[in-house]
């Protein structure tokens, strides 16, 4: 984690990365909805609500998780991991 904060406080881009989602706020405009499949995985420290998310996206594949949080990726990789293969597979 300290690696991607780095990166961003190093090269001066955090400002930056975020101006995105605060544009996104502050549009008023809600984003149309998007045909392409979409794979969830909710894990337990971090907040994820279906019925928004379906709102704009093609919901196809969603797990909910026990354990892990945000940084999902570094705290139970071996768990994120089998859930992408799930999600994949299931679209072949």
């Amino acid at each position: 984690m300290l690696t991607n904060v780095m990166l961003y406080w190093l090269t001066g881009t955090g400002a930056s990365s975020a101006q995105l989602y605060y544009e996104s706020m502050h549009s008023g405009r809600w984003p149309s909805p998007s045909p392409v499949p979409t794979g969830v995985a909710a894990f337990a420290e971090d907040v994820s609500i279906r019925r928004f998310a379906e709102a704009s996206n093609n919901i196809v594949h969603w797990t909910d998780f026990d354990e892990g949080g945000h940084f999902a990726a570094m705290e139970k990789p071996g768990l994120l991991v089998a859930d992408v293969r799930r999600f994949r597979n299931a679209l072949r």
